[in-house]
């Protein structure tokens, strides 16, 4: 058949896959816990239900206070672990600048 174009195969490009920094406290003020995941939503209902052993699980600690996007997992992973070394008040401060009465976010991703 002249003139017509052969159809082209349109591949979907592959999901954009994001990685989160994420930071949980049992209160204002309380315990704070400092973790990485690709799936933030998923991580949270976990601690949330306590279905993750540790130190979460044994504070109370399922409040998501604030979080980070990263487009891969080395950045994420650094990250956490840089906040990680940090003094409590620095981690306080990174969590109140941009929720300052800790309110649990984890419904504004749900």
């Amino acid at each position: 058949m002249a003139g017509l174009v052969p159809a082209i195969p349109i591949r979907e490009a592959p999901p954009v896959r994001q990685f989160y920094v994420y930071i949980l406290a049992s209160r204002p003020g309380g315990a704070i816990y400092v973790g990485v995941t690709n799936d933030l939503v998923r991580r949270v209902y976990e601690h949330k239900n306590g279905l993750v052993p540790g130190f979460t699980k044994r504070y109370g600690v399922d409040q998501l206070v604030y979080f980070e996007v990263y487009d891969t997992a080395y950045q994420a992973i650094q990250r956490e672990k840089n906040i990680k070394h940090w003094p409590r008040v620095y981690k306080t401060r990174l969590i109140a600048k941009q929720n300052d009465t800790w309110r649990d976010l984890y419904d504004e991703i749900s």
